[in-house]
């Protein structure tokens, strides 16, 4: 008996770190490295290492190795019976939260990962083709094969422009391209990435109040930049105003997060967009959702989950 109650005690004690709990609940769920924890935790691999550290000598895991790696797991079978309750207890008391989803959706991307990376590990021409086509043709020329489906007659307007990275995409492939953004910085960076482009306007201004005609645009993208504002909604209304009959506005921005501390170093006004935020914007604007979706995870990416939503305007508000 006091064996067991000295076995319990770092038990306990183990599961007092809230990154630990979301590390058993990816461990119940599939065996797992380091490296991958820590892709699917956004955790610095030496804290990955430290927690697991922690959960193995308490009992709490089981490893096995493969090759030169480490897959570790939930001790499932093996695991006492106090343990078992505890876990139980545990899980239940973590309920659900954005964070838990993004740990979800980060998990699948890293298994799929995994996935391609055995493709390529037993010779299919597949997983080996992707790694050729980069080192031969680089990256780049797969967005711009898809920016090429946008009508050459269009005008886009890019809200938020930034640097110019979406508009350097977009140049190309349609007629006039408007670049729009309140920080002057970021437009002389524009301009300078677009110096040899010829059908880019810019335009100094904020997004709740744009410069632009009434039905000028074709299509308009505000690509990460609500959680910046204030008031989103009164941008989605000016995104509105511009857009011709049947336009179209495509918003890409974060989905809800619980990470405050961005509101400080990053002066973001908001904790991402839910469904249903993203639904009453058009009730106040003639704007139609017509579809909106999570993105696939990047496991590589140390920021919160996005999503991209498209509008359609309505021909008569």
């Amino acid at each position: 008996m006091e064996h067991d109650r000295n076995a319990l005690i770092p038990a306990l004690s183990a599961l007092a770190d809230s990154g630990r709990l979301r590390m058993l609940r990816l461990l119940e769920r599939a065996e797992l490295s380091v490296g991958e924890i820590a892709s699917a935790l956004q955790l610095p691999q030496s804290t990955a290492s430290r927690h697991l550290k922690t959960l193995m000598d308490s009992g709490w895991l089981s490893r096995r190795s493969v090759g030169t790696a480490h897959l570790h797991r939930l001790a499932d079978d093996p695991l006492p019976e106090p343990l078992r309750g505890l876990w139980k207890s545990a899980r239940a008391g973590l309920g659900h939260s954005s964070q838990l989803e993004e740990d979800d959706r980060r998990l699948s991307s890293v298994l799929a990962e995994r996935a391609r990376d055995a493709e390529a590990f037993f010779g299919r021409v597949g997983g080996e083709w992707d790694q050729i086509r980069t080192q031969l043709f680089g990256r780049a020329f797969t967005a711009e094969a898809l920016a090429a489906l946008a009508d050459p007659s269009w005008t886009v307007a890019d809200l938020g422009c930034g640097t110019g990275d979406a508009a350097s995409l977009l140049a190309a492939s349609v007629k006039k391209v408007i670049a729009v953004d309140r920080e002057p910085a970021m437009l002389r960076a524009a301009r300078k990435r677009l110096e040899n482009t010829n059908n880019v306007d810019f335009h100094t201004a904020d997004l709740e109040s744009l410069p632009l005609q009434t039905g000028s645009v074709d299509v308009a993208f505000i690509l990460l930049v609500l959680h910046h504002l204030d008031q989103p909604q009164k941008a989605v209304n000016e995104a509105a105003r511009i857009l011709k009959p049947d336009g179209t506005l495509v918003v890409v921005d974060m989905t809800p997060h619980e990470r405050k501390e961005y509101r400080e170093l990053m002066a973001h006004r908001h904790l991402g967009f839910s469904p249903e935020q993203l639904e009453e914007w058009t009730n106040h604007c003639p704007l139609d959702l017509a579809h909106s979706r999570p993105l696939r995870p990047d496991p590589n990416a140390a920021g919160p989950g996005l999503f991209v939503a498209r509008f359609s305007r309505r021909e008569n508000p």
